[in-house]
């Protein structure tokens, strides 16, 4: 299945992407040479008051015109360029990435707790449902996504990986089952501040879309991953769970479990259960999760897809493969293994 890789150096010191396209490299048995994507928060510092859109548009005049018209109604662009690219000969281009550096309207929200992100969040649902030729894979401050239908290294070279630097890099290279041809259907799926990456199948993918989907989320690429991205910021930015709750609701202990804890865990996890009954994961999946601050990695409760960490100073490395680690970090000081259901959470110093 699909091979992820994760690094964060907890005192924001940046990264190039050269060591990120090598350690996804060595994950190559893992693709289909049908997707790959990566992801950096750090790399925009001349504009990290804006919230940095990345969008791939089928027709560079008449969907970048829509796409224009829509972020004009909801506030301010700064900034709009054509990401660079470099063509690869085994790349099929299909459609031309473009970046905005975007200022929403926080008026435009009254009585929002957080009225910039629900406007992001309005924003990527409005373009992404509708028939437009435009794709929004990015939408978060100081942060891109870079995806398409290729190999990795193709996909990074493509794109130019290594001239970005960033403190921290989540990366997939993808098996596609299906839609192969489709460039926005790679992971990283990013909404504003968190990114996620997914090796492996939920299935329950059904009953945890039309969960999110309930309280206002429009889920349009039919992918885990995409409604994954959904949940946490739901769990922990509309309903202000701290991460180790969400990560609980999402991929909760067996009942059998919960039934062994003492009381006062017995009594959280049921809590988290029956609230949270539709948002529970269930499959056999890791997903690791990134936002400014954090990077997380979680498995399903029976580790059906494996997770390993590494730790080497102030940088910790999650992956499907201690090999993609050691590829970047031939000294690499510790590497664990987590038991299923255990949730590993990094947290950059402040």
């Amino acid at each position: 299945m699909c091979g992820i890789f994760g690094v964060m150096d907890k005192r924001r010191q940046l990264m190039d992407g050269s060591s990120i396209r090598q350690a996804l490299s060595m994950m190559n048995e893992r693709g289909s040479g049908e997707g790959a994507g990566y992801v950096a928060y750090g790399i925009y510092p001349d504009y990290r008051d804006c919230y940095a859109l990345h969008v791939l548009l089928d027709n560079t005049c008449e969907s970048k015109a829509v796409v224009d018209a829509t972020l004009g109604q909801w506030g301010a662009i700064e900034h709009d360029e054509a990401i660079p690219t470099y063509d690869q000969p085994n790349l099929r281009k299909t459609c031309t990435p473009w970046r905005y550096f975007f200022k929403p309207d926080a008026t435009l929200a009254p009585g929002s707790a957080s009225p910039e992100k629900d406007i992001i969040t309005n924003l990527v649902m409005q373009i992404n449902a509708a028939p437009n030729g435009a794709e929004i894979i990015s939408s978060g401050k100081n942060v891109g996504v870079f995806k398409a239908s290729g190999w990795p290294e193709d996909v990074a070279d493509y794109y130019r990986i290594q001239d970005y630097e960033g403190y921290i890099w989540l990366a997939h290279n993808r098996y596609a089952t299906s839609s192969p041809e489709k460039w926005e259907r790679p992971d990283p799926f990013n909404l504003h501040d968190w990114s996620v990456v997914e090796n492996g199948k939920t299935t329950t993918y059904g009953t945890n879309r039309r969960y999110v989907e309930s309280f206002g989320y429009q889920c349009s690429m039919s992918t885990d991953s995409e409604v994954i991205a959904c949940l946490i910021d739901l769990l922990v930015r509309r309903h202000g769970l701290d991460i180790n709750l969400a990560i609980r609701a999402l991929a909760p202990p067996f009942w059998e479990d919960i039934d062994r804890m003492p009381e006062a865990e017995q009594k959280l996890n049921r809590a988290l259960r029956f609230a949270y009954g539709s948002a529970t994961m269930n499959g056999p999946f890791t997903v690791v999760a990134a936002n400014p601050d954090m990077m997380v990695g979680f498995t399903d409760r029976g580790k059906l897809r494996p997770m390993v960490v590494g730790e080497c100073g102030d940088r910790l490395y999650i992956a499907s493969e201690e090999a993609a680690i050691r590829a970047m970090e031939p000294g690499v000081e510790s590497i664990t293994r987590p038991a299923a259901g255990e949730p590993v959470i990094g947290r950059v110093a402040p």
